[in-house]
């Protein structure tokens, strides 16, 4: 591999995690380096940190999936499911507290 692409790619790995103030001068020294202009190495560095962050999204998505499949394959819950359940069941005691309440007999009121 060439060498100045060679250090673009690593520079590359390093520019995820920068913010956009680094990322721009990180742009300025490998344009004065590799004879590429600043735009073109700033466009490299925003493509790969935007494909890295989706790559790096789709793999906790999927992890997070497969940890789910395997709780359920168990026969244990999620902390989502366990808090759903706990509200099911409060709406139901409080609707039994409403039935089985007796309601207050009505006083007469006296007619002339």
């Amino acid at each position: 591999m060439d060498e100045p692409v060679k250090r673009v790619m690593l520079a590359l790995v390093g520019a995820v995690a920068l913010t956009a103030e680094r990322a721009d001068e990180l742009a300025d020294a490998l344009a004065a380096r590799g004879g590429m202009s600043r735009d073109e190495v700033r466009r490299w560095i925003d493509e790969a940190t935007t494909r890295w962050r989706g790559d790096a999204m789709r793999v906790g998505e999927k992890a997070g999936a497969t940890v789910n499949g395997v709780l359920h394959e168990l026969g244990l819950v999620t902390r989502e499911e366990w808090d759903e359940l706990e509200l099911h069941v409060a709406q139901l005691e409080h609707r039994l507290r409403l039935v089985e309440t007796q309601p207050e007999p009505l006083r007469r009121v006296p007619t002339d």
